[in-house]
C-alpha cells in the first residue's frame, strides 16, 4: 500500500496469462520480474503487469516538471513501492534526482521530455501530415533508457546489492542504454549481442564498461533468438534481468509508460486524440509501454478518445502480424462470420468490425484463448530475421498480446513493411534517426492515411 500521506495504491502485480499475484514487498519472493509460474505452465503467455487505476491512482498528474520521471512518477510503480517502503515524495524525487544526474554524467544529459512536432521535412517529401514523436536525442540515442531508468529506480528502492550482475540481450540500441545506466549506477553489467552487432556499437559497450558476450546461432539451440537463450542462463544463474522485455521483466514497462503519457499530452494539444498512430516493434516493450499510457491517459480524462494504434515490422520479420491476424479471425468466427470470409477479410475489414462494442464479447473471449495458447499464435520466426531496419527484426515479439489487445480495442492493425518502405522513409524523415529509428514512418507510408489526416509517428534510433 501506499506510504504516510498519500491515497492507498496497490502494489502487487499480476500476471495477465495466469492470473498469479506477485508481491514485490515479500521478502522471501526476491527481485520481482518474471511470472513465477512461468516454467510450470509454458504455453500460457507470462507477463507481470501493473495498471496504474486498477492499482488505486485516480488523478493525472498537474505538474509542469521537464523530466518524465519527476512529472509523472505518480503514475509509476517504483514511486508507490517507494512509498509503500516508507519513503516520502521528497525522498523519491531526491532519489530520481541522484540518479539522473548520475546518468548525465556518463551519457552529457539527463531525462527530459521529448519534442512532438511536425515533421515538415518528411510531410512535404510524402504527401503526408506527419507528426512525430522524436526520442533519437533521448538518453544513449533512443527510448530504451526510459524502460531501464524505470529498472534503475526499482533496484535502488529494493535495496539490491550493487554487485548483483544486470543482464540484457540486445542489437544495439537497447544495450547502449542499459551500459549507460549501468555504468551511471556503477553496476555490472553483461550484454548477449548477436555476431552482426554494430562494430561501433561493441566498442561503446566496452568503453562503458559492459562485458560483451557475441551469440552465434547454433544448430542444437532451440528456435529464437540466440543472445536471448544465453541471457536467461544469466539470469537463471542470478543476474537481474535489466531488459526490454516484458515476459522477462515485466516492470519494463513502468519506465518505458512514460513515452506513452508523454504523447497523451502531447496528442491533446495538436487535436489529435483520435488520429493513427505508428509505432515500430521489435520484442513489443515500446509498443506495449505506449498503450498503456495512452489507455490510462483516456481513463483519467487527458485524452478525449483512444488513439488508433498501429504497430510496424519489416516483412522480412513480422510476427506480431502473423498472430493479430489468428485473434482476429478467431474473435470474427465467434461473432458469426463465415470462415471463408474471415479469411479473406483485410486487416483494415477486421479492424473495422471488431472494434465495434457489439464485437466486445467475442474480442474478449478470442483474446482469452491467446493468452493461454501463446504457441499457436507466437512462435520465433521461421527463417534468419533480416532487415536494414535491425533492431526491430527479434525472433518473436514478446510482448505480442498486449500489442494485439490494443490494436483490437482502437480500431488498429498491423504494418508490415518493404524494405523500400523502409528506405523511402529514412531518406524523408527530418530525424537523425537510423532505418530503424524511422521505421514508423514506413508504417505511416505503408497505411497512406487520408489526405489532411494527421499521423503521429514514434522515431526512436539515433543514426551512428
Amino acid at each position: 500500500m501506499s506510504g504516510r500521506d498519500g491515497p492507498e495504491v496497490d502494489v502487487t502485480l499480476r500476471c495477465h496469462g495466469c492470473a498469479t499475484v506477485v508481491d514485490p514487498l515479500d521478502a522471501t519472493t526476491g527481485p520481482v520480474g518474471r511470472c513465477p509460474m512461468a516454467r510450470r505452465a509454458p504455453d500460457v503467455d507470462h507477463v507481470l503487469t501493473w495498471d496504474p487505476i486498477t492499482a488505486g491512482v485516480t488523478a493525472w498528474p498537474d505538474g509542469s516538471e521537464l523530466n518524465p520521471f519527476f512529472r509523472y512518477r505518480t503514475l509509476q510503480h517504483w514511486y508507490w513501492l517507494g512509498r509503500a517502503r516508507g519513503l516520502s515524495d521528497g525522498d523519491l524525487l531526491a532519489l530520481v534526482e541522484r540518479l539522473d544526474r548520475s546518468v548525465a554524467g556518463v551519457a552529457d544529459a539527463g531525462f527530459r521530455i521529448t519534442p512532438f512536432d511536425r515533421d515538415d521535412q518528411a510531410s512535404d517529401a510524402l504527401g503526408l501530415d506527419v507528426w512525430a514523436k522524436d526520442e533519437t536525442g533521448n538518453v544513449a540515442g533512443s527510448h530504451k533508457a526510459r524502460h531501464l531508468f524505470g529498472l534503475l529506480a526499482h533496484l535502488e528502492i529494493q535495496k539490491i546489492s550493487a554487485r548483483t550482475r544486470l543482464a540484457i540481450a540486445s542489437c544495439g540500441n537497447a544495450a547502449l542504454a542499459a551500459a549507460t545506466l549501468a555504468r551511471a549506477a556503477r553496476r555490472p553489467l553483461e550484454v548477449f549481442v548477436p555476431t552482426t552487432a554494430n562494430p561501433l556499437v561493441l566498442d561503446r559497450l566496452r568503453a562503458l564498461g559492459a562485458t560483451v558476450t557475441n551469440c552465434e546461432r547454433r544448430p542444437a539451440d532451440p528456435p529464437g533468438d540466440p543472445c536471448l537463450h544465453r541471457f536467461r542462463a544469466a539470469r537463471d544463474g542470478g543476474a537481474f534481468a535489466f531488459c526490454g522485455q516484458g515476459s522477462e521483466q515485466g516492470l519494463t514497462i513502468d519506465g518505458g509508460a512514460t513515452l506513452g503519457y508523454e504523447l497523451a499530452t502531447q496528442l491533446s494539444l495538436a487535436g489529435m486524440a483520435d488520429g493513427p498512430v505508428c509505432v515500430p516493434v521489435g520484442g513489443g516493450a515500446l509498443g506495449s509501454s505506449v498503450a498503456l499510457g495512452l489507455d490510462v491517459a483516456r481513463r483519467l480524462g487527458a485524452l478525449d478518445d483512444a488513439p488508433r494504434l498501429h504497430f510496424v515490422q519489416t516483412e522480412g520479420c513480422a510476427p506480431l502480424h502473423r498472430a493479430w491476424r489468428r485473434v482476429a479471425e478467431r474473435a470474427l468466427a465467434a461473432g458469426g462470420v463465415s470462415p471463408s470470409d474471415c479469411a479473406g477479410a483485410s486487416d483494415l475489414e477486421a479492424a473495422t468490425l471488431l472494434v465495434d462494442p457489439a464485437q466486445a464479447a467475442a474480442v474478449s473471449g478470442a483474446l482469452g484463448w491467446a493468452a493461454t495458447h501463446r504457441s499457436r499464435h507466437m512462435w520465433p520466426w521461421e527463417d534468419e530475421p533480416t532487415s536494414i531496419a535491425t533492431g526491430i527484426v527479434d525472433d518473436e515479439t514478446y510482448d505480442w498480446f498486449a500489442l494485439v489487445r490494443a490494436m483490437l480495442d482502437t480500431g488498429g492493425w498491423p504494418l508490415v513493411v518493404t524494405e523500400r518502405q523502409l528506405e523511402r522513409a529514412n531518406e524523408a524523415t527530418g530525424a537523425n534517426a537510423d532505418h530503424t529509428g524511422s521505421s514508423a514512418l514506413a508504417g505511416a507510408i505503408a497505411l497512406g492515411p487520408p489526405a489532411g489526416e494527421k499521423v503521429a509517428v514514434v522515431y526512436t534510433g539515433l543514426r551512428r
